[in-house]
């Protein structure tokens, strides 16, 4: 929801009072719009808009290279045709105009009279219409005008820089809207200013095929899909309607409609990207962010832009606007046999030290332990996040869950000649590698405290050998955390763990009931944090809220070592 302005019926010229401010140094205010401060030989001048609201759409991308001037309307409204025509004569730098806007009623009659006036003035004016949007007609010049605004706009600017003249913009101009095409989904509504609903609304698990950038729905409702998914879905369509090009170059735009985080667009990219390459595509400087949105939307769009000889030129020309900037220096590149990936963890090439015959055993328990340890973090992910959410940051589950499995990972590309020991540093390792955050750094070197206590070349592991090594456990999550008993963390279930099975192997306990009476130790202290006030961490600054509520770390520590305490039981 818009929650930040003055008088809603004001929003637009607001903003924009806001955004002049801030790039006075490149750009000034005229009546209806911005457009560019004067700068090197005269162009023609590239004039965009619509309404606002789509950010940076239209005024963000006003400067070298892009476009020269744009017209600001309210809030999803085509701006007047005296706005348009005063940004346009403001703009003309000698050389004409083109007006370019996305295919929607009131532009086309609101730029389509100001051009007529413009010509009427002797100012030659030409209009290009962006038809992107290829779930909105059949027919390709019935379609509206989406993020695929952009390409075309790019296409434009990047011809007037290049000193063409008015024919030869505005035909690259059409050129390039020809050989774009768009895509959208919607998961959720955007709100105007001063609204108390959205627009529209998307059914609970579900996406909205086919959205505007005006708050229109889409034109379907699909069931949410994972990414890989969606990115085949928009991929697949948007093929089926290619232009009548024979390329293989292609300018993709990953566009974020206003609440879509940058990581999830990342994300989707990856996909897209692999499924446009395994197609035998080859993606020319792709963009992934935000470039035409639609206030708070949550939702995205993928625009695809085939490439010719000139096209291309145009796309990887220089630009610099205030929200959008371009340089075709070289760049360092790693070849394609040098790409990096995500880290897979430790390296898998490490020298496996020898082990005796009871550790090589012990390693299959360590094995198993890790598989029990990984599925009840599994189950419990949710619970631990909302449990850490309270006085934290709602993390707690999910980094549980990435760094025990990197650690079952790692365990079981092991080589079986590994013994105990080594095993548990390796996962402790991958552990504290993958996973982050500060539980991630304490379990990793916990897990490799207790394998370098436990050692590879013991005869033995009886009770006491395992209760040091717990101890070591123990001493490692005190030392890095610099917590005490008491002060609501992980270590409030820990060490009475670590006490009990101590006290049962002193008095002949074998080793799965000790740690089974030591394993009901943790869980009543873990239940006991919910009375405890937070003295470090996150949490401590809302201390007070955290009361009633049991710390994470320690909840799920009492769940670990019970679910691994049943699988000694059987064994």
């Amino acid at each position: 929801m818009t929650r930040i302005f003055d008088d809603p019926e004001e929003f637009a010229d607001d903003q924009l009072a806001g955004f002049l401010d801030l790039y006075a140094d490149r750009l000034r205010g005229v009546p209806g719009g911005v457009v560019t401060l004067p700068d090197g030989e005269p162009q023609v001048a590239v004039v965009i808009g619509g309404g606002s609201g789509h950010y940076p759409a239209f005024c963000g991308t006003v400067g070298s290279g892009l476009a020269h001037g744009a017209v600001v309307g309210n809030i999803f409204t085509s701006p007047s045709a005296a706005q348009a025509y005063s940004v346009a004569k403001a703009a003309d730098q000698g050389r004409g105009v083109v007006l370019s806007f996305g295919n929607y009623a009131g532009d086309i009659m609101n730029f389509g009279i100001a051009a007529e006036r413009l010509r009427k003035e002797g100012i030659d004016a030409r209009v290009v219409v962006v038809t992107d949007d290829v779930a909105s007609a059949e027919d390709p010049e019935q379609r509206r005008g989406i993020a695929g605004d952009f390409s075309v706009f790019k296409a434009m600017g990047a011809a007037a820089a290049a000193g063409l003249d008015l024919d030869e913009v505005e035909r690259v101009g059409r050129a390039s809207n020809a050989a774009t095409r768009t895509l959208g989904v919607a998961f959720s509504g955007c709100t105007m200013p001063g609204a108390e609903a959205p627009l529209f609304q998307v059914p609970a698990g579900h996406l909205g095929l086919g959205l505007g950038i005006h708050g229109e729905p889409g034109i379907e409702d699909v069931p949410l899909l994972p990414a890989e998914k969606l990115a085949g879905l928009l991929v697949e369509r948007l093929l089926a309607a290619a232009p009548d090009s024979s390329s293989t170059r292609l300018a993709p735009v990953l566009n974020g409609l206003g609440t879509t985080k940058y990581e999830e667009l990342f994300l989707l990219w990856r996909h897209v990207a692999r499924l446009l390459r395994e197609r035998g595509f080859t993606l020319v400087e792709p963009e992934v962010g935000e470039l035409v949105t639609s206030l708070d939307m949550g939702g995205v769009s993928l625009t695809l832009q085939w490439l010719d000889d000139e096209l291309e030129r145009c796309w990887t020309a220089d630009a610099y606007t205030p929200a959008y900037r371009k340089q075709r220096a070289p760049l360092e590149r790693l070849d394609a046999s040098g790409r990096g990936g995500a880290a897979e963890g430790v390296a898998q090439d490490e020298a496996v030290p020898p082990a005796s015959d009871a550790s090589r055993a012990l390693a299959g328990a360590v094995r198993d332990g890790l598989r029990a340890l990984h599925a009840v973090v599994a189950e419990h992910e949710e619970e631990l996040g909302r449990i850490d959410a309270v006085a934290g940051d709602g993390d707690h589950g999910r980094g549980m869950l990435k760094g025990a499995t990197a650690a079952l990972r790692s365990a079981e590309q092991a080589p079986p000649e590994a013994g105990a020991a080594w095993l548990l540093g390796r996962a402790g390792r991958a552990w504290a590698e993958q996973a982050g955050g500060t539980s991630g750094v304490l379990w990793g070197a916990a897990l490799e405290a207790f394998g370098g206590s436990l050692g590879d070349d013991g005869d033995a592991y009886d009770p006491p050998k395992v209760a040091d090594a717990i101890d070591a456990f123990a001493e490692s999550v005190q030392d890095l955390g610099r917590a005490q008993a008491g002060d609501k963390t992980l270590l409030d279930a820990l060490l009475p763990f670590a006490a009990s099975f101590r006290e049962q192997a002193g008095a002949g306990a074998p080793t799965r009931d000790a740690w089974a009476a030591a394993a009901d130790a943790a869980t009543e202290a873990a239940r006991a944090t919910a009375d405890l006030r937070p003295r470090v961490g996150r949490a401590r600054p809302l201390a007070e809220k955290s009361l009633g509520t049991p710390d994470a770390g320690a909840t799920s520590f009492a769940l670990v070592v019970t679910r691994v305490g049943e699988v000694l039981a059987r064994d």
